[in-house]
């Protein structure tokens, strides 16, 4: 049985995502984080073993320039390599965990980029720089979710970049009645994100003020379902502009509740406002539940978005002309279908997540037989 050690957020849903499809696909998978699990989605698994507790702290809560203390793992991680015995070391994130797999000394070593690990960590600095640089030089193989993020990696390396998109399932995020929180009738716009300031939910909250405004006769409604550092600005927000009766937080949602968010709306909406959002992996959730999307046109989303076909993209940080392009979807309901019908036909084509680990599969094989 081939032995994968995951050097990633315990928490991460995209750790659990991963580790149960390669367990299911006969991998043995093993988990080193640096955080503490506050979740139980590994346990009865017998392929998959989380080899960390925690080591005591949340490194998550540390501030960028106190993650050198990543190193103080190396010892820990070494002995775990020793105990467990991978064939291949795999880092998610390139510049913390991927900054203890260069460490390590271990090969075949694989390190995924996210985003905002070579979109905003180089720019910090001098030595922000060469420490990306110095991990992405240490890998055996790099994957990017996305060729536009594909092209930002390779301003820091001459290395391969094997594209491998974070699919979803095509069986759990699909068109689906879902006992919902609104009226029959109700129009629904909304987005599932973090609430932080990078993914613009304030623009979305302007342009869906607009829209109230302009159609006062329509039954309107805004869902945002997420968590973080935005959420109490954000409700203030909706306060002060007066439609705080139409909108809904929901606050973070767990992974199997969101394709049932997603049914709920008519409208799946997302602005960010950094080029970190790398690939948009939450829009592309929603469009297999055949919701049209209106999106911000930075990169990732720009790849996985077909204008005017499977949704409209719109300038960042421009709630007017994202106010226009929801208006055009809700007051035309068969553009809306074909908008929705078109975009799960792109998912199932070029993100079907049972593809997408085969892919990754073949990588570590290729890895391995080298």
């Amino acid at each position: 049985m081939t032995k994968i050690l995951f050097l990633a957020d315990i928490n991460s849903p995209h750790t659990a995502k991963w580790a149960l499809s390669l367990a299911a696909k006969g991998f043995e998978v093993g988990i080193f984080s640096l955080n503490k699990s506050t979740s139980t989605w590994f346990k009865g698994n017998s392929n998959i073993e989380y080899l960390s507790d925690g080591l005591g702290s949340d490194v998550s809560a540390k501030k960028e320039v106190r993650k050198i203390s990543y190193l103080k793992a190396i010892p820990a991680l070494r002995k775990i390599i020793t105990s467990f015995q991978p064939d291949i070391v795999h880092a998610h994130y390139a510049t913390s965990y991927g900054l203890l797999g260069s460490f390590s000394g271990f090969h075949p070593f694989v390190l995924s980029v996210w985003g905002s690990d070579v979109y905003d960590f180089p720019r910090k600095s001098f030595l922000h720089r060469f420490l990306l640089k110095r991990n992405l030089k240490k890998a055996d193989a790099i994957l990017s979710t996305s060729y536009s993020m594909a092209e930002e990696i390779a301003k820091y390396t001459s290395t391969k970049i094997d594209i491998t998109p974070f699919g979803v399932d095509m069986d759990v995020f699909k068109p689906q009645k879902v006992k919902s929180l609104f009226n029959e009738g109700d129009i629904v716009v909304g987005t599932i994100k973090s609430l932080e300031t990078k993914y613009g939910v304030e623009f979305l909250i302007e342009a869906f003020d607009i829209l109230c405004k302009k159609h006062v006769d329509l039954p309107l409604k805004l869902l945002i379902v997420g968590g973080g550092s935005q959420e109490a600005k954000l409700k203030k927000m909706s306060t002060t502009k007066g439609i705080q009766d139409k909108v809904k937080f929901m606050g973070r949602a767990a992974i199997e509740e969101v394709p049932m968010y997603n049914n709920m709306l008519d409208v799946y909406v997302a602005l960010s406002d950094s080029d970190s959002e790398s690939f948009g992996v939450a829009a592309i959730e929603a469009a297999a539940c055949e919701k049209p999307v209106v999106v911000s046109n930075v990169s990732g989303f720009a790849e996985i978005v077909e204008n005017g076909t499977t949704g409209i993209i719109v300038p960042r940080a421009n709630p007017k002309v994202a106010a226009n392009a929801i208006e055009k979807i809700i007051l035309d309901k068969e553009l809306a279908r074909q908008m929705g019908e078109k975009g799960r036909e792109r998912v199932a084509e070029r993100y079907n997540w049972s593809s997408n680990i085969n892919d990754i599969i073949q990588i570590y094989n290729s890895i391995l037989n080298k």
